[in-house]
């Protein structure tokens, strides 16, 4: 298992494209199985057994496991699709690799940990004898994310080669054998978990050393600014997702929410934020009663929000980083002028927000679309850290960014916390939480099971409250 690990930017998506084929090589040459060859597009590279599954996955939800495994290598009786063979098949390889899915089920209805378990067995399916892993924990809880080291301890027991693409340095010590390390289009070293440790690969990536911990002085809370009361909201199956919960996040003060994913916490920041109708209980920005005001009045009454999926709801990916730095504020001054926007404003604006944040971009026109998960992650905090909030509601605001990003956010974080930003910080990494949070509140099937401060915010305490055993 070789680790491919870097900054967001660094190159490591871009020099396995090349590998898989959807990137023309420059120049040099690619020695698969001992011998220079040339890889013109994904099918070369499926021929000589090189199989990717990339960070965002490319399956078509309306079709069944079994479908979106054999398109393209479909299996035929008497010139028609044979359906029963095919998912025969697709049942007995993934026996076979142990990645437990129904070949029967449709990619929509499958959590994300299943469905890149089906894009793993579509590269097996071909015949991958190397299988590229693109950031695959990105979109995974703790949990899937164990769950699919045990697949790749597997898969490489039974003689295939894995290439693990990623920026997470605990994920390296825990599963890597060898660790290349890349920074900014050039390898910088060539290593191993024995020989290097989080704090080494940690300065290798960035080229400086990297706090790996949040250096933060005790809080100060002052008034209550965010305010929430028997709050009840129901998931998109009209469900009870959040029950009565109760809420307050003062000036001064990070609020961790912790939990397993799946417990309530989209629910609850959409509704806080006006994204979902909250079926009782009130939402207050101090005194203010923001319930049913709708997103764009909440927001514009001093709340900033980083939602936990970039792509769907943070951004728009065919808009320039300049347009994606004003999504909150683009027909407000000094941005628009009446019904006139000033383009120079957002412009300058652009420049100095790439700056302040170190967005790696060839400037405010590049499409968003174009840039890497990371540096796309970058643009959305920049945005809603900008706009000198009351109240962040931060949501996952590092998933999917590197380790000196992650620092960076941090200490913006932070710093707004000294200065006097009440912060709701959600994140399913639990390391996160401990960090930053001043105060814990712990979250189990839509409901608040406990709020810890001080001395009794312990990991071993949190993690059984997230199981339930408060």
């Amino acid at each position: 298992m070789h680790a491919l690990l870097g900054e967001n930017g660094a190159g490591k998506s871009t020099l396995m494209n090349v590998v898989y084929g959807l990137t023309s090589p420059d120049a040099g040459e690619i020695v698969f199985d001992g011998r220079p060859v040339t890889i013109n597009g994904p099918t070369d590279a499926i021929r000589l057994g090189i199989g990717m599954v990339h960070q965002h996955f490319m399956l078509i939800p309306p079709l069944t496991v079994a479908e979106n495994v054999i398109l393209g290598h479909e299996t035929a009786r008497a010139g028609t699709l044979d359906l029963t063979e095919a998912r025969r098949e697709v049942s007995d390889l993934a026996r076979r690799h142990r990645l437990e899915v129904d070949p029967a089920a449709r990619a929509m209805d499958l959590g994300v940990g299943i469905q890149q378990r089906v894009e793993i067995l579509k590269a097996l399916y071909r015949g991958a004898r190397l299988l590229i892993l693109d950031e695959p924990t990105s979109v995974l809880t703790p949990q899937e994310a164990e769950r699919l080291f045990d697949v790749i301890r597997k898969l490489t027991a039974q003689g295939t080669a894995v290439i693990f693409i990623t920026h997470k340095l605990g994920e390296v010590m825990a599963i890597a054998d060898r660790i290349t390390v890349m920074r900014r289009g050039h390898v910088v070293a060539d290593t191993t978990p024995a020989d290097s440790g989080p704090a080494d690969l940690a300065r290798l990536m960035v080229g400086r050393p990297v706090l790996l911990r949040v250096d933060k002085k005790p809080a100060a809370p002052g008034e209550t600014l965010l305010r929430i009361e028997g709050l009840a909201v129901d998931d998109d199956r009209h469900q009870p997702a959040v029950n009565g919960v109760d809420l307050q996040v003062r000036a001064g003060e990070i609020v961790g929410l912790a939990g397993v994913e799946g417990n309530g916490q989209e629910e609850l920041v959409e509704a806080i934020v006006g994204l979902r109708t909250p079926r009782g209980g009130r939402v207050l920005l101090r005194t203010r009663d923001v319930t049913r005001v709708g997103t764009k009045a909440t927001l514009h009454s001093g709340v900033s929000f980083i939602p936990a999926d970039r792509q769907r709801m943070g951004a728009i990916l065919e808009l320039a980083v300049a347009d994606n730095l004003v999504l909150s504020d683009y027909d407000r001054s000094p941005f628009a002028r009446g019904i006139l926007r000033r383009f120079q404003a957002i412009w300058q604006y652009a420049l100095k927000t790439i700056r302040a944040f170190d967005i790696r971009t060839e400037g405010p026109g590049q499409l968003l679309g174009s840039l890497s998960g990371g540096n796309q992650q970058k643009v959305v905090v920049a945005r809603e850290l900008s706009t000198e909030p009351r109240v962040l509601i931060a949501s996952q605001p590092t998933r999917g960014v590197d380790v000196g990003s992650i620092e960076f956010i941090h200490r913006q974080i932070v710093a707004g916390r000294d200065a006097g930003l009440a912060v709701l910080l959600v994140s399913s990494e639990l390391d996160e939480v401990l960090s930053l949070a001043d105060r814990v509140a712990v979250m189990y099937r839509g409901r608040i099971v406990g709020v810890l401060e001080g001395d009794a915010i312990e990991r071993e305490r949190i993690g059984l409250m997230m199981a339930g055993a408060a």
